[in-house]
């Protein structure tokens, strides 16, 4: 679902999912080419930040998935004004479900599993490679970090 134009942001949460070594995103292609996301979405109203990302995740991967602690921080506010998110990026870990073959999610290509060294390659939005690779290389022992205002032209950041 896209976001909503607001007089106020918006707040997202995504999971930072784990398995095998490789970080969960969802493909997505609304703009043409396709670009990545961490599993996640908007809080609704009168939802727990908690709440809303497992209801996310398990809607957009089919698995079930329980917060650690939160990880990033970051504004992607649009230069037009239009769009302003507040995204709060979670380590999580799995406790159940399994990945969907094929999400039902009419946004969603598909989910792919890849290496964080990889990701830099990857048009990612927000682009947080970088900091989700050092994470990683740390072992998620970091301390939560506001990354600041964030934001991706349409057609993916310059690599």
């Amino acid at each position: 679902m896209a976001a909503r134009a607001s007089e106020r942001p918006r707040v997202r949460v995504a999971a930072v999912v784990v398995i095998d070594g490789r970080v969960l995103l969802v493909r997505q292609s609304k703009t043409g080419a396709p670009y990545h996301l961490l599993p996640g979405g908007g809080v609704d109203a009168r939802e727990t930040l908690a709440e809303a990302l497992r209801r996310e995740v398990a809607e957009e991967t089919g698995l079930q998935v329980e917060l650690d602690r939160p990880l990033f921080i970051n504004d992607t506010i649009d230069p037009s004004g239009i769009r302003h998110a507040v995204n709060i990026t979670f380590l999580t870990h799995v406790t159940g479900g399994a990945l969907l073959a094929k999400p039902t999610d009419p946004s969603i290509e598909g989910l792919d599993l890849v290496s964080f060294a990889s990701l830099r390659q990857l048009d990612l939005r927000p682009p947080i490679a970088r900091e989700l690779e050092h994470a990683a290389s740390m072992a998620f022992d970091i301390e939560t970090a506001y990354l600041g205002p964030i934001w991706t032209p349409e057609g993916g950041p310059s690599l």
